[in-house]
């Protein structure tokens, strides 16, 4: 047997075993592959690359936005096609290359015939009009035909599951909109729980915070593709989400007096966890932050309106170095993260005039004929 026929047969035989492998750490494996070769891997990582290349040159808004947020869903649709037609281009490779006998209403033999032989059985159509006549290549149409149910039993499986984990992952961002404003920040969330019963409501958010970044790190690393679908709201997202909880921890635990510190450690062990490791996945090292997020003069307008608010921060050099820190573990993080998905840093505290949130407001009270009141006072 010739050389050419047998790399033939082996480039087919390893391209199916690529997909099969790749589809198997994608859907099935659920734990972090560290491999740094994957199929899906490069193709996330050069589709992204382009897309949000493309997209970067619209102005910031809700039509940026809506573009961005297409990406998720026919990026998966794309790469279950590319499975596919790996598998279907593998089989009709090997049986080509093979020289195994078909039996063709024409006589055609060319690797068109086995092109079409190979999808028509992976996609189980049975239309009969050509037939493999040797052993061997009934064989492996019988296989292929097994993978072509395997493959649909896993999609099946595989769509539901992750829009099962980003309903999980949007039902507590939709809840932080009353509770720390639209957008999210650390000083709205501590201004919402001054009340006399504050203390133990905080305890209660931040408890479930903890439950929910661990969610977030666990279905986030079994299915990467999670982080590129975006929130309904243009305002909200689960990287904007993470940072506020974790500032809010941060400034617990740098010196709130009378509040539940030990709870905030917990949520912000957890938080940062899934922040460093999420980085990682996406292969976003930690990058200097472009410019302060909390600078001297914002830190004290914080604290001046959460003493208005019945609250006591503490203050002092001591304090303002112990904040630092802790955001020094995390923000790097954030913005590199932030730069690679097209996601907003969420500032510290409210920005600008008071806005409404998002369950204040409607379509119909934002158009022009009825625009919106920006000074309503929240709660």
């Amino acid at each position: 047997m010739e050389i050419y026929p047998i790399l033939l047969t082996f480039t087919g035989v390893a391209l199916i075993f690529l997909v099969l492998l790749d589809a198997f750490e994608t859907i099935v494996l659920p734990r972090r592959v560290t491999r740094r070769f994957r199929l899906t891997r490069l193709f996330y990582r050069s589709t992204w690359k382009g897309w949000s290349a493309l997209f970067r040159s619209l102005s910031a808004g809700r039509r940026q936005e809506t573009y961005l947020s297409f990406f998720g869903p026919l990026s998966l649709i794309l790469l279950l096609g590319i499975w596919a037609a790996g598998l279907i281009f593998g089989f009709a490779l090997v049986n080509w290359s093979s020289g195994l006998p078909l039996k063709a209403p024409d006589g055609a033999t060319g690797f068109g015939t086995y092109l079409y032989l190979s999808g028509s059985t992976f996609f189980t159509l049975g239309l009969g009009d050509v037939t493999p006549l040797s052993p061997l290549s009934r064989l492996l149409t019988v296989m292929e035909s097994g993978l072509g149910f395997g493959f649909l039993a896993l999609v099946i499986g595989y769509l539901p599951a992750l829009n099962q984990s980003f309903s999980r992952r949007e039902v507590n961002i939709s809840l932080l909109d009353a509770r720390a404003g639209s957008p999210s920040t650390a000083a709205e969330m501590l201004r919402r729980h001054s009340r006399c019963d504050g203390t133990e409501a905080l305890l209660q958010t931040l408890n479930e915070w903890e439950r929910w970044s661990a969610e977030l790190l666990e279905s986030h690393l079994s299915y990467p593709v999670l982080a590129y679908f975006r929130s309904q709201h243009d305002n909200q997202s689960w990287l904007a989400a993470l940072t506020t909880i974790m500032d809010t921890s941060a400034f617990v635990m740098a010196g709130m007096k009378g509040i539940c510190a030990h709870q905030a450690e917990l949520t912000f062990a957890i938080a940062r966890h899934a922040i460093v490791d999420l980085a990682f996945v996406f292969g976003c090292p930690p990058r200097k932050t472009p410019y302060d997020r909390l600078p001297p003069a914002e830190l004290a307008s914080v604290r001046t309106a959460l003493a208005e608010a019945g609250l006591q921060p503490a203050e002092g050099d001591e304090v303002a170095q112990r904040l630092s820190q802790l955001r020094s573990m995390y923000e790097p993080y954030v913005f590199s993260l932030s730069h690679y998905l097209c996601l907003a840093v969420p500032p510290w505290g409210p920005e600008g005039p008071q806005r409404r949130d998002n369950w204040q407001t409607s379509a119909w009270e934002q158009s022009p004929g009825r625009p919106g009141k920006p000074g309503d006072k929240h709660f």
